[in-house]
């Protein structure tokens, strides 16, 4: 998201914020071109916003010049993008919206004045005026996605019918249609106040984009984002169309999902060998003798700017730097734009998922009740784990069904390709797509949870699909020489696994995992620093446990099972951690006669007594300061229901 040109190494920012006031146009083009380089670098920042950069940079976008409006533009992009949060909001504060939307509706209205044909010289293949309105929506999207204010500037200045004029110019310029969806599906999320003016002809312009044929990775993420758009804006389409645009929705986004990221990567190396090859045999003029070393140099000089610094929402994942690479880096472009597009579907169908209203009957749903014996069932019900309930309505569930939505999302849980992996490893400009492979096996993961949370057995192809699922998770887990130590990854397998399990479990579906097997898996995922890992590994072995103790002649693996969830409920550092460790107890020993037994043999009762008073004090002690409201209600119901497990562990006593 940046525009790269080399500087001079001894202008120091107050030289070059006091070059935006030179007469010459070609100082001030050359002054922003030198700060928009200088703010690729996280460190410079602090100096340039201490000096006012927004208030000297926010004018050059009105600039009689044409190259310095897009050199100015470029440099507030780089700002913008490589700030932060707290830097947008400052950028919002210092009025950059003002210059903003005048240069967009100013750009818009030349475009269509000149239909898109305005160029610099006959020699040049330039469109300062679409390069101008890149830049800036690109700006426009950055502010959007970290200020709130900003979002309500776009709305008040009737933004939204400015962007889609650009958007319409996407057969032509992918690069210009790709920033305004981007920008569209942030100011759409959560966003009421835009959706009446969504109309027809909005509709029209997102719709026929969606249905565009390109086969560019670039077009693959242009109609994925407008699915996204689309899926948020959706309550403003008639109710009619309804079900044919969220149909279409999935449709786009299994065609996304289909395309295989590893074999994409080796294709688009080898074409770029070739091309640089080809190159080098021509020798032309813009190669000359430099052609063979230009694929070296562009990774040593063009290295973007690392992902951490990018600003970013939880929902719509990691920001796109796929502009800051190079021209001649085509085919490393296309394949930044099919993996940002694979994360950014995931992510759609994760949100397709969520329900912000659940009734009565889906917060029951979610409740451990359904996993424990029917003395606890009251107290579950009074309050279990205050997730988000989940929930697809008929049209989502039939158009995931029939676009095979699930079987896509399972192929992409698959570890990164090795040979793909080799490749961007010996390559430094390809290096960072290997975070990027992760990604979106990690987004798969977390989809894959979400999707078995809200189907049913039948939906997903039956209990024989279930157990090979099952046991494709289990070889994510367990293939490794070592167990991984990556969080993002272990939180995401380890809450598909505990969902899927949960599903098997309630439907009476034999688990393929034996309980060695999970044992491992729990001692390793217990040392985890992640909290979230650790809860479900707790979680998981609850559930394993509550199955086996409706079997024979499993005591002494339920002594095991017992064993480790007690350790973890008196040991570990976390509350979360230890609350979830005696629920799963009390599903584990709320039943059976074989957990009657193990129960005794471990001592559970005098056990679970002793430890009563401890956490007690421990929630008072630690709760208020290091809990969220939500989870300290939880474990207010932990600590309701470990007083009444008790006291059914008592009443088993004296019989």
């Amino acid at each position: 998201m940046a525009v790269v040109l080399r500087v001079p190494r001894y202008l120091r920012p107050s030289q070059l914020l006091v070059l935006l006031q030179n007469p010459s146009a070609d100082m001030r083009e050359f002054a922003c071109a030198s700060i928009s380089k200088l703010l690729q670098q996280k460190q410079t920042i602090p100096a340039f916003v201490r000096r006012d950069v927004v208030r000297c940079l926010g004018p050059m976008l009105l600039d009689q010049s044409l190259a310095v409006r897009e050199t100015a533009a470029g440099a507030l992009r780089n700002l913008s993008a490589c700030g932060g949060f707290d830097v947008c909001d400052d950028m919002v504060a210092k009025d950059v919206m003002t210059p903003l939307v005048a240069l967009l509706k100013e750009c818009q209205a030349r475009l269509e004045e000149t239909n898109g044909a305005m160029k610099e010289t006959k020699e040049t293949n330039k469109n300062y005026i679409e390069d101008i309105a890149n830049e800036a929506v690109n700006l426009l999207w950055n502010v959007c996605e970290c200020s709130n204010t900003a979002v309500a500037i776009f709305n008040r200045e009737g933004c939204l019918t400015v962007v889609l004029q650009y958007l319409k110019r996407f057969h032509t310029n992918v690069e210009l249609a790709v920033a305004v969806a981007s920008c569209l599906q942030a100011v759409t999320e959560d966003n009421p106040e835009l959706l009446s003016s969504f109309d027809a002809s909005a509709h029209q312009v997102l719709e026929m984009v969606m249905a565009s044929s390109e086969k560019t990775m670039e077009h693959v993420l242009l109609r994925t984002l407008v699915a996204g758009v689309l899926w948020n804006v959706k309550s403003t389409l008639p109710s009619g169309s309804q079900a044919g645009t969220v149909n279409a929705i999935l449709k786009t986004l299994s065609e996304c999902l289909a395309v295989d990221a590893g074999e994409t990567v080796i294709r688009m190396k080898e074409e770029e060998t070739e091309r640089l090859k080809t190159l080098a045999e021509q020798g032309t003029e813009e190669n000359g003798s430099s052609a063979v070393r230009m694929n070296e140099d562009e990774e040593m000089e063009e290295t973007p700017p690392k992902l951490e610094e990018m600003p970013q929402k939880p929902t719509t994942g990691e920001a796109d730097i796929s502009d800051l690479l190079p021209p001649s880096n085509q085919e490393l472009k296309q394949v930044t734009a099919l993996l940002v597009a694979q994360q950014t579907a995931l992510e759609i169908i994760v949100n397709m998922c969520c329900n912000e209203e659940p009734s009565d009957d889906e917060w029951e749903e979610l409740s451990s009740s359904d996993e424990s014996d029917a003395f606890l069932e009251n107290s579950y019900e009074e309050g279990g784990k205050l997730m988000s309930p989940l929930c697809l309505s008929a049209e989502v569930q039939t158009a995931l069904m029939n676009h095979q939505v699930p079987k896509k999302i399972l192929e992409r849980t698959a570890f990164p390709n090795r040979a793909a992996v080799d490749i961007c490893t010996n390559s430094l400009a390809w290096k960072p797509l290997i975070k990027k492979l992760n990604m979106v096996q990690c987004r798969a993961l977390t989809c894959l949870h979400s999707i078995l949370l809200v189907s049913d057995v039948d939906c997903l192809g039956g209990a024989s699909v279930l157990q090979s699922l099952a046991q494709h998770l289990s070889q994510l887990i367990f293939s490794q020489s070592e167990f991984s130590k990556e969080t993002e990854f272990l939180e995401a397998v380890t809450s598909a696994l505990r969902a899927l399990l949960q599903m098997m479990a309630s439907n009476n579906i034999p688990q393929c995992t034996t309980p060695e097997q999970l044992m491992m898996l729990c001692e390793a995922g217990i040392q985890s620093d992640n909290v979230g890992v650790r809860v479900n590994v707790v979680s998981i072995l609850g559930i394993a446990g509550s199955v086996l103790s409706s079997l024979e002649d499993t005591v002494e693996t339920l002594k095991m099972t017992g064993k480790f969830l007690l350790e973890v409920a008196t040991k570990d550092l976390s509350l979360v951690v230890a609350g979830e460790a005696l629920d799963a107890l009390f599903d584990v020993f709320a039943d059976g006669k074989e957990a009657e037994k193990a129960a005794e043999q471990i001592k559970l009762l005098p056990a679970l007594k002793e430890f009563q008073p401890v956490f007690r004090l421990r929630m008072r002690k630690d709760g208020k300061g290091q809990y969220s409201p939500d989870q300290l209600c939880v474990l207010d119901n932990v600590k309701l229901n470990l007083r009444r497990f008790i006291a059914y562990l008592e009443k088993l006593e004296k019989k």
